[in-house]
């Protein structure tokens, strides 16, 4: 275990702080709540970023970009959108030197601006969809912050649709929902569990709000992403109409949907160990690390030739693969190998003299620490087994790890004694009012994560009232 991170077991949250700072990937600013990303937090966001805004545009979506202020009477517009927000605003009252007629906003979601624009936009139903999304910030000034999992601002995507009907916004908010399902469990090998919040859950503003709740090793939950079908509401409250196929006016249909750096938390508290992070290779903006290992000028020569070697052959042949040798100086192997580690490299191929005489190298896995020679006739078949076998071993690991902490109960007591002696998510009849939902919170402090899409959906009694119930739900402690 890595003298600078504190184990799991002892503090979660100071091995979560401690992970960041080992990985060097984020650090506190100045202003109170807010963030520094430094390159290699960074790098992982390019790298999330990369593989959404593919699947984004493959389904049709295009990139804009909208101011950061918003005019304060946007944002009262829409009466359950300003009442949802109200306590996280930041406002500016001041520019110039001189206070402002009008107060602005600085954005914490974007429908409001996004709206009173589409309202210009649109004419008529040949204008429609419209299927844009931005990468931006936003602000929300939360009391209680954490690095990637709650800051004051952060870095996020948010799409903003607009459609002809009601069945086209809602088939729009679900391939939403099922493009954050892939790029959770194929690419960041975080598995989730999917559908709708509970009403007094839902978006501020939204008729239907979708979400992904991932278990971290905590047992804590955390919500990876949401898609919002937003009816009506804020066509209505920003006149956002258009000529329909039979020559009236009508009002559109709008969706919005987000995934965040929140992401990046979850990535470490879902496969990270005692020795820092680990980075599903799908996602690693480093892939393998080679590592030269000499002692004198002559040994240098020959084991950088081979590293470089290594290097260019895969880099050539498995095409985007994200190769880099560790040439530096002014560093031993030993304290290499430590960095690499605790930044999460998936693979570490060491080469030294000796490997040069074979014309192989060893491959060191992160996740396990598996240790194999390979021959250099070998090494791309070899690594890219690995790779592989990487990505599906840490969606399973974290796969079986979110199963053995699930737990079916049927009443109020086991509830209790469940989470408090197991944690985890458990599967519970709910009646549906928000009184209940409250007094669970109150007394336990899990809240209703999501009204799962799959499972039982057996109808049943509310482990606390004994009202009837639709189905099981997933509470859970949260982040």
């Amino acid at each position: 275990m890595a003298k600078n991170i504190t184990a799991r077991s002892k503090n979660f949250p100071q091995w979560y702080q401690d992970v960041i700072a080992a990985g060097q990937l984020a650090d506190h600013a100045p202003v109170k709540g807010c963030m520094v990303v430094r390159p290699d937090g960074y790098a992982i966001w390019e790298a999330m970023q990369q593989a959404l805004d593919t699947m984004f545009k493959e389904t049709g979506h295009v990139n804009a970009y909208f101011p950061l202020l918003i005019p304060e009477n946007f944002i009262t517009k829409e009466a359950d959108h300003v009442e949802g927000f109200a306590p996280e605003l930041a406002v500016v009252t001041q520019a110039g030197g001189k206070e402002l007629e009008e107060k602005l906003v600085v954005r914490p979601t974007s429908e409001t601006v996004i709206g009173h624009m589409y309202a210009n936009w649109i004419q008529s139903y040949r204008d429609l969809p419209i299927l844009i999304n931005q990468w931006c910030s936003v602000m929300r000034w939360e009391k209680r912050t954490r690095l990637f999992l709650r800051t004051s601002e952060f870095l996020w995507q948010e799409g903003h649709t607009a459609h002809e009907t009601a069945d086209e916004a809602q088939e729009e908010t679900l391939q939403m929902l099922e493009i954050y399902r892939k790029f959770l469990e194929e690419t960041c090998a975080i598995p989730v569990i999917i559908g709708e919040k509970p009403e007094h859950e839902k978006f501020p503003g939204a008729i239907t709000t979708y979400t992904l709740e991932a278990m971290m090793q905590d047992k804590k939950a955390l919500q990876s992403g949401t898609s919002h079908n937003l009816g009506q509401n804020f066509a209505k409250a920003f006149e956002i109409q258009y000529l329909n196929r039979e020559n009236q006016m009508d009002f559109v249909w709008t969706t919005s949907w987000g995934l965040s750096t929140r992401a990046i938390g979850g990535l470490i508290m879902t496969h990270g160990d005692d020795d820092g992070l680990i980075i599903p290779p799908r996602l690693a903006p480093t892939q393998v690390v080679i590592v030269p290992i000499f002692k004198s000028d002559e040994e240098k020569a020959s084991v950088l030739e081979h590293a470089d070697k290594i290097a260019d052959q895969l880099k050539a042949t498995l095409g985007r693969l994200k190769v880099k040798v560790d040439d530096r100086e002014n560093m031993r192997p030993g304290d290499k190998f430590f960095t690499w580690i605790q930044k999460g490299v998936p693979l570490r191929i060491e080469v030294g003299p000796k490997d040069v005489a074979k014309q192989g190298g060893m491959i060191v896995r992160r996740d396990n620490r598996e240790k194999q020679p390979c021959h250099i006739d070998d090494m791309v078949s070899t690594v890219q087994t690995i790779l592989e076998t990487m990505q599906e071993s840490l969606y399973q690991r974290a796969l079986n790890f979110q199963k053995e902490n699930t737990h079916t109960v049927d009443s109020y007591d086991e509830f209790k004694s469940v989470l408090k002696d197991k944690g985890g998510f458990i599967l519970a009849h709910w009646d549906g009012t928000n009184e209940t939902a409250d007094k669970i919170q109150k007394e336990t402090k899990a809240t209703i994560r999501v009204l799962p899409g799959d499972g039982d959906k057996s109808e049943g009694k509310c482990i606390v009232t004994g009202q009837p119930s639709k189905q099981r739900v997933v509470f859970a402690i949260a982040y």
